[in-house]
């Protein structure tokens, strides 16, 4: 799968024997392939690993996300390739944090349950990223008033790309060097930083009252890069405990953890996918699940993989490789409770070899009581793909899938007639509507993009009670009114309410990349709308690749505020830190404010390292 969901120092392709090179060199012979700007592979490209301190990506390189990659690299070589990427020497990093960006002592957690808050992935349960009026505090008259509130700089990251999440007062965020803020809301000023090492954090955070203590004590729950769970106090920043979920190579956690009750539910994902593009790499063995904790000390209480067959032995690739099957399924965002039916809902991402287990790109409804599989509604049958596809294809499948996985969160609805829906995009560029009571029997589908492995819908879509609204990222495969639009659908037939392509965007002193035998243009010149949207009554917020973030008028599409992202901060932590593309997260929108990352910068984007907040007037 093709997804954003890029490892920090994505693929430096792994060799037999150390080499003593400088980093130029090292950097070519094991690096360029995915990381330069004409790859087709989701890896940072240079510009992106330059904001990066040396000690960073040499962390990245030792203990990180790329451990595996560099290990027959000496300590000597690591250090001449993180000089060279980032273009530091050490202990001369490029960003740090000051003492003016610490929050004055003293100050309190409020119960994050007794205000307006956006909890999580999608804001609630039904993962519908629609924020009510009263807690959103915006009205939509006041929209073309948002300015810039207050800008925090995140120090030492190659990309910004966990989405905020407000309660108590407080922003928490997740970065892609493995920390997690803790900001006040209104400033933008530290409380506290947590250090979960050198994983990376994407994933939304959960918050809930410790289990079984004071009630005055709250928990945050999030999950890194390399598939660990944890618990911290979210008052202080202390941690209570972390669970690994996953012992395979490269799994990791993108999708965001739920809370209900008493339990923890993880989503598990991999980047295998990118594994297989060395020929020599037996392919593939690793499958997606969904994995329940215990809120109080994180021991595992049931693990369900959404493949129930163990991969076996099935054929040689072309250079007499041991191939394996089946694999993939991962699951790549936060899973939707449905407590009436004592369900959680999934999507699944593409098989990555055959043969076909039938649960992929696929709904799953799982008990959430047992972890059972209660159905599981198949929308692209025999979708096994891997990135060898595209590069060198020793390990591609044959026939080759379309890597069209589900990689938003579907979204649980109740209709105007009473019944309820999942609704939810495909990369395929369809939206389909289903039938939780009838085993997910199909309602409506309805086509807003032309699809491909980077195409149609991406990271997920935002409801309100009468629409869903689609963002589209068609940035493969545009068609002729460009490479996005933002689309919306009456939620009980699928009908076409309005469909608004991205305006044309400024590529004004950007160069063209192409790759693969594909062409993807300028780097951050693209309209494609990525990341997930956000609503609030009467009005949709959704990011593009270009940098613009934009709110759309809900009853008609009309633009109605339009801000570029991507330039230069004045920081409140005195961090150097520039926007840049909005992909994979979504805004937070919050008693008035707007929160929102900007600098996604991986292939087809910008780099950048800095959360935003607008209010009305900046006030």
């Amino acid at each position: 799968m093709t997804k954003n969901f890029v490892l920090l120092l994505t693929l430096l392709l792994s060799s037999i024997v150390s080499i003593a090179d400088d980093g130029a060199t090292i950097y070519a012979k094991r690096c360029a392939q995915c990381h330069d700007e004409s790859s087709t592979i989701r890896a940072p490209r240079p510009d992106a690993l330059r904001n990066m301190s040396p000690e960073g990506a040499l962390a990245v390189l030792t203990e990180g996300t790329m451990k595996l990659q560099a290990a027959s690299l000496s300590e000597e070589d690591r250090r001449a390739l993180a000089e060279f990427v980032t273009g530091k020497k050490f202990a001369a990093a490029l960003r740090s944090e000051t003492s003016s960006g610490a929050c004055p002592a003293g100050a309190t957690f409020k119960d994050p349950l007794s205000g307006p808050r956006w909890l999580g992935w999608g804001a609630e349960l039904s993962n519908a990223r629609f924020q009510s009026a009263a807690a959103a505090g915006l009205k939509v008259q006041d929209i073309p008033k948002l300015k810039l509130k207050w800008a925090f700089g995140i120090p030492d990251v190659s990309r910004a790309w966990a989405q905020p999440v407000v309660a108590g007062g407080r922003v928490f965020v997740g970065t892609a060097n493995g920390k997690v803020y803790s900001l006040d809301a209104a400033t933008g000023c530290v409380h506290w930083t947590y250090d979960a090492g050198n994983g990376g954090v994407r994933t939304a955070i959960s918050i809930g009252p410790a289990p079984g203590g004071a009630s005055s004590r709250w928990v945050i729950y999030f999950g890194d890069r390399r598939a660990t769970v944890y618990a911290v106090d979210a008052a202080t920043g202390q941690a209570l405990w972390k669970t690994k979920v996953d012992d395979f190579t490269v799994a990791t956690i993108t999708g965001s953890p739920v809370l209900f009750e008493n339990k923890l539910y993880v989503p598990v994902s991999s980047g295998e996918e990118v594994s297989a593009v060395n020929p020599q790499y037996e392919c593939c063995k690793f499958r997606g699940s969904v994995v329940a904790l215990d809120v109080a000390t994180g021991k595992v209480i049931w693990k369900t993989y959404t493949i129930a067959e163990t991969p076996a032995p099935t054929h040689l690739n072309k250079v007499g490789v041991q191939m394996w099957g089946p694999a993939g399924g991962a699951v790549w965002s936060a899973p939707t409770i449905d407590a009436k039916r004592r369900l959680l809902y999934v999507g699944t991402g593409n098989a990555y070899s055959e043969p076909d287990p039938g649960t992929t790109d696929s709904v799953l409804a799982i008990e959430m009581d047992t972890g059972k599989v209660a159905w599981a509604r198949q929308m692209t049958a025999k979708d096994w793909y891997s990135i060898s596809c595209s590069r060198g294809k020793e390990n591609c499948p044959e026939p080759a899938g379309p890597d069209f996985d589900l990689g938003g969160s579907p979204i649980l609805r109740t209709l105007a007639n009473g019944k309820t829906a999942l609704t939810f995009g495909q990369k395929s560029g369809m939206v389909f509507g289903i039938d939780p009571d009838k085993k997910g029997a199909v309602i409506w589908e309805t086509r807003v993009g032309r699809g491909s492995s980077l195409g149609g819908v991406e990271w997920g879509s935002a409801a309100d009670e009468e629409a869903i609204y689609v963002p589209v990222s068609d940035v493969a495969n545009p068609g002729p009114e460009g490479a996005g639009s933002m689309n919306a659908l009456d939620l009980a037939t699928g009908k076409k309410l309005w469909t608004l392509p991205s305006p044309k965007p400024d590529c004004t002193g950007k160069t063209a990349a192409t790759g693969g035998g594909l062409s993807f243009g300028i780097p951050g010149c693209s309209g494609a709308l990525s990341a997930a949207a956000t609503a609030i009554p009467g009005a949709v917020f959704a990011g593009s690749i270009d940098g613009h973030f934009r709110a759309y008028a809900a009853a008609d599409g009309k633009i109605i505020w339009d801000v570029d992202t991507a330039k230069e901060y004045t920081t409140v932590n005195g961090v150097k830190a520039n926007g840049g593309s909005l992909d994979a997260a979504g805004a937070a929108v919050v008693n008035g404010v707007v929160y929102v990352n900007s600098g996604y910068g991986v292939f087809q984007g910008m780099p950048g390292n800095v959360l935003l907040a607008f209010s009305v007037d900046g006030k």
